[in-house]
């Protein structure tokens, strides 16, 4: 049986994967329950670590998969959003593709994303991937990017990673989207609008937030999905 702070941290964590496909920090859990300090969601992580519900990657920022819901959570359907394991490379690699029901789909891989210092914009396949239907969401387009840096490591984002992305030109506050700054310059980070400016925050305090006029920022798509490479 778990406790009241248990279920809410389950629930919040499952929530986040489903809608970013990465937990949320321990600062930001700890905020959630309203915890004076994250000694306490250390412990409830361990808790629920030692029940089976959930399981801390080795040699992870923060990277935690769900395994199982409790009977209260389980009203609506559960599928884990990372997936472990190294990308499987396929000839002849199609064009974008669009989610079916289907147990697995093949994606492009759109070359590499920047987590760090912005790289040039992606520009052609290189090859393709299997992901999970349950990954993708609604109707719109998806593909797949190899991460190139740590900035994002705090959230379990890391170098070699796989990021699976909505493709989509709104983002809304806290999503984690593909950047293309001033035409040229893609990079991966949590979007925020400030003072009339666009924020692009890295999860990693060695980088600097980049605060740029809305002109110069053109959102490519949301992440919504990662496969982990070791």
């Amino acid at each position: 049986m778990l406790t009241r702070k248990q279920i809410d941290l389950l629930k919040l964590i499952h929530t986040r994967m489903e809608a970013e496909g990465v937990a949320p920090s321990f600062d930001e859990m700890k905020d959630a329950l309203d915890l004076r300090s994250k000694s306490g969601i250390h412990r409830l992580i361990t808790a629920l670590e030692e029940r089976g519900f959930i399981r801390r990657l080795p040699h992870r920022a923060r990277a935690i998969e769900v395994l199982k819901l409790p009977d209260a959570l389980m009203s609506q359907s559960f599928a884990p959003r990372v997936i472990d394991g190294g990308a499987t490379a396929r000839p002849e690699p199609s064009a974008r593709a669009r989610p079916e029901d289907a147990a697995a789909l093949s994606l492009p891989v759109m070359g590499r994303i920047a987590a760090g210092t912005p790289i040039e914009a992606i520009s052609e396949a290189v090859r393709d991937i299997s992901v999970p239907g349950t990954m993708l969401s609604g109707r719109a387009a998806h593909y797949a990017l190899e991460v190139q840096g740590d900035s994002m490591i705090d959230l379990g984002i890391n170098d070699g990673d796989i990021v699976v992305i909505r493709e989509q030109e709104t983002a809304d506050n806290g999503d984690i989207v593909v950047a293309l700054v001033e035409g040229h310059e893609a990079t991966l980070k949590r979007f925020r609008r400030q003072n009339g400016m666009i924020a692009l925050e890295a999860a990693n305090p060695a980088y600097e937030t980049r605060l740029l006029r809305d002109d110069q920022v053109a959102v490519q798509g949301r992440l919504v999905g990662l496969i982990r490479s070791y």
